[in-house]
């Protein structure tokens, strides 16, 4: 048998970020997936392995391991490789490189989500975080949305920010960095946080009406970026159900709290895809979307990644 193996260098030219969203869109057409996750290892070293069947599409297991610590060794902090079955044997059909996987799953769950909550006319954008996913971020968002016009970099350390946006000096869209994240959050149409932070960096006081919130970073359960009040202010949905509620900090500890309960969350994609009417219900409404990820995530973007591959 001969399965290919696709690599981030060979393929990441042959992708595109309105491609991605697709995918991730016409893959919650499909049957409600089945998704399950491990975790394994102490918190500095984490290995991870989602698995995921849709009806019609397959068989998908992706494992990753997350090691924070690997940035100050100049080694990568996710490392892995994603294996997609086909559905009518469950032969192996591909062998895919994590990276490949994860950057633009990640990115196009959260412009997806942007593009079913966020008001359409959003000009303005404030990534909270620097490192790869806001990379990730700042092309995803600029190539989906046209009516963006600037992008506001934000991180702990301002020289960290101030790099990320010397990147795009030359970029259709204007970049830049600020240092007042407070200030920043509440002149912004859109904000995307992308932080490895285990208590809140982003405050519902600081939000304005009409503002969509895309959280990314938390993805254990002790981990949080939004607090209290703009969780429970906002009209809040997630990305998947059944890997979010119960499994993130960012939703389990407000609900243990008794600040929310599941009931809260308002719609999950399958909920938006199908259901046009699931979704931001005025222009002053602040919507709260949870990016958790999830193996039919990627299962979905692996099909689309395996036929850019093949079709080359």
């Amino acid at each position: 048998m001969n399965v290919p193996i696709i690599t981030y260098d060979a393929t990441v030219d042959k992708l595109t970020w309105p491609g991605a969203v697709e995918a991730l869109r016409s893959g919650h057409l499909l049957p409600r997936a089945q998704v399950d996750d491990i975790f394994l290892g102490p918190v500095e070293g984490t290995l991870l392995s989602r698995g995921a069947y849709i009806e019609g599409l397959g068989y998908g297991v992706k494992s990753t391991t997350i090691f924070a610590g690997n940035a100050q060794e100049g080694l990568p902090s996710v490392q892995g490789a994603m294996l997609m079955f086909e559905p009518a044997h469950g032969r192996l059909t591909a062998i895919i490189e994590s990276r490949l996987i994860t950057e633009f799953k990640t990115a196009a769950d959260s412009v997806l989500g942007a593009s079913l909550l966020a008001r359409p006319e959003s000009a303005t954008l404030l990534i909270v975080g620097a490192g790869t996913v806001a990379r990730s971020l700042v092309k995803a968002y600029s190539a989906v949305f046209p009516k963006l016009e600037r992008i506001a970099i934000w991180a702990r350390r301002t020289e960290k920010a101030a790099a990320l946006a010397r990147e795009f000096e030359d970029y259709d869209v204007e970049v830049g960095a600020v240092s007042d994240l407070a200030a920043a959050a509440g002149e912004t149409d859109i904000i995307a946080t992308a932080t490895m932070a285990r208590e809140p960096v982003l405050h519902g006081a600081w939000v304005r009406p009409g503002t969509h919130v895309d959280l990314i970073g938390a993805y254990k359960a002790d981990m949080r970026e939004a607090d209290d009040a703009l969780i429970a202010g906002g009209a809040l949905f997630v990305d998947s159900r059944e890997t979010t509620i119960g499994h993130i900090g960012e939703l389990a500890i407000p609900i243990a709290n008794g600040v929310i309960t599941a009931n809260t969350v308002q719609g999950d994609f399958y909920d938006m895809v199908q259901n046009p009417s699931c979704g931001r219900q005025s222009d002053t409404e602040i919507t709260v979307f949870k990016n958790g990820g999830g193996a039919h995530l990627d299962l979905m973007m692996a099909r689309y990644i395996a036929e850019r591959a093949e079709g080359s």
